[in-house]
């Protein structure tokens, strides 16, 4: 499979809004216009350091979209990446997509001099689990949420 790997145009917005509906799905979290433009309008900010990086087919179809974000590191004393989202869809998954996002992801921390990017995922979320165990090392670190 060919695609292409970028950050997204603004006139990538209506299938960006797509993939991230479908991630929300997946989720099942509520999704609306004004989350959805609000996400947007981060993505196209270039002072805000939250990123995209968006994966078309060679019809520049969206297929894959990845946000991330500078996260600091107190014990570093240095921002580290946060990998927020990850989304590929249906029909694109199994082809090497998320590898190569991943890669691109490398990348990008290193030109923002971060020493590691961290995510979590759902625990059922076995899919993702398996491609993350081979790109990255799993942490002893639990997660927990104080809802406000």
């Amino acid at each position: 499979m060919n695609f292409t790997i970028d950050a997204p145009q603004a006139t990538d917005k209506e299938g960006w809004q797509s993939l991230y509906r479908g991630y929300a799905e997946f989720y099942k979290m509520p999704m609306n216009s004004e989350i959805l433009d609000t996400v947007w309008s981060w993505i196209q900010d270039p002072d805000n350091a939250f990123y995209c990086l968006l994966a078309k087919d060679q019809q520049e179809q969206c297929i894959g979209l990845m946000h991330y974000r500078a996260m600091p590191s107190p014990l570093r004393g240095t921002n580290v990446g946060f990998l927020d989202d990850l989304f590929i869809s249906d029909n694109h998954r199994g082809a090497g997509l998320a590898q190569a996002l991943f890669e691109q992801l490398e990348q990008q921390a290193k030109h923002h001099n971060w020493p590691a990017v961290r995510w979590i995922t759902a625990e059922d979320n076995h899919r993702a689990k398996a491609v993350y165990e081979k790109l990255a090392n799993k942490t002893h670190w639990l997660t927990y949420q104080l809802n406000c």
